[in-house]
């Protein structure tokens, strides 16, 4: 069961089981305890497991105040996806690490706020499901219905927890963990000139992808112009980068995206420029140089080899780094309106519908 209160009678899980259960929640809570006072943090929600209960912690780093732009960082959406909380956690051991003597990132930090949330989903970790602890894909479960969605049950489905991919009951609220995000988003977007977001998730294609909405239709998102700026952006700063910068609808459309929802959301309430992107590290590729993981579910999403593991954490770090700089200078490379129909143009051509 998943809720958002605690209870004195569910304590939390003890710190002597977390380490063998759920060690990204160990490692996340020591970079909390050394990262502050300048790393702050907060409880967004606390969901239940069989054994107690366990928080979603967000955290803050960089600027105090609240017209900065942001860098939104989140992972562990789906809980089997433990290489997207691991590539968080370890981008922020080296922030961490760097604040300690990196004159240019102290700097850079008073201009910026990093917000992160890299484990939204403990329970389904734990469990090792792709779903929370209520059974619900919680990347199916925002209020948004596809336009021609895509194969069923992959699209999002009603018909019971039992099945993957479970949107959760019509007419209900989101799930705690998916609620939790929600408003930490937009608490961001109330301010913030600026926002990009990045959702770390895995287990698509031969190829590391970012995705960007919409993922329920067959449409470019309005700041497309905005959006292509910063793939050229990229592709000239490096121009030999693994990614595939593509709309998600390109492969398949889903019901219930949380970015489509929190995209739409604001752009009916606010006129600030926010890009949320979804990092999609392509798990095939680990499958296909060590087919033994076929054989293991966890293999499917994640690199069990070791160096393979450790070339992944390094592997993503230009990227987020990039970002976290792109940020910064966002003023400087976002396009005028005087440019904005060149992008939109090229947008339209590079991504419109295939």
């Amino acid at each position: 069961m998943t809720t958002g209160s605690s209870s004195s009678d569910h304590p939390p899980l003890s710190r002597h089981d977390r380490p063998s259960r759920l060690p990204e929640l160990c490692l996340l809570e020591r970079l909390i305890r050394r990262g502050a006072p300048a790393l702050r943090s907060r409880v967004l929600a606390r969901v239940e497991d069989k054994e107690g209960w366990l928080p979603v912690y967000g955290l803050e780093l960089g600027s105090l105040n609240p017209t900065a732009p942001v860098l939104l960082l989140c992972g562990g959406v789906h809980g089997i996806e433990r290489i997207g909380t691991q590539l968080l956690l370890a981008q922020l051991d080296t922030l961490l690490q760097r604040l300690r003597w990196d004159l240019s990132l102290q700097q850079l930090l008073q201009q910026v706020r990093i917000v992160l949330c890299p484990l939204l989903n403990p329970v389904g970790m734990v469990r090792g499901w792709r779903c929370n602890g209520n059974g619900v894909d919680l990347m199916r479960n925002a209020p948004v219905t596809a336009e021609q969605p895509g194969p069923w049950p992959v699209s999002g489905h009603r018909l019971g927890r039992w099945l993957p991919w479970y949107r959760g009951e019509p007419g209900q609220p989101m799930e705690t963990e998916a609620q939790a995000l929600c408003t930490l988003v937009e608490e961001q977007l109330a301010t913030a000139p600026f926002t990009l977001a990045l959702d770390c998730h895995s287990g698509f294609g031969l190829r590391d992808r970012v995705w960007f909405p919409y993922s329920g239709r067959r449409q470019l998102l309005e700041h497309a112009a905005e959006l292509h700026a910063l793939c050229r952006l990229f592709e000239r700063s490096h121009p030999h980068h693994p990614y595939l910068f593509e709309p998600q609808h390109h492969h398949y459309r889903t019901h219930g995206d949380l970015w489509d929802h929190l995209y739409q959301r604001h752009r009916q309430h606010q006129d600030s420029v926010f890009l949320p992107l979804t990092l999609e590290m392509g798990s095939w590729l680990w499958v296909k140089k060590n087919l033994r993981q076929v054989t293991s579910y966890t293999g499917l999403f994640n690199p069990l080899v070791p160096h393979r593991h450790q070339r992944t954490l390094r592997r993503h770090q230009l990227l987020l780094d990039f970002l976290l700089r792109a940020v910064n200078a966002w003023q400087h490379w976002l396009p005028t309106e005087a440019h904005r129909r060149h992008h939109q143009r090229r947008a339209e051509r590079r991504w419109g519908t295939p």
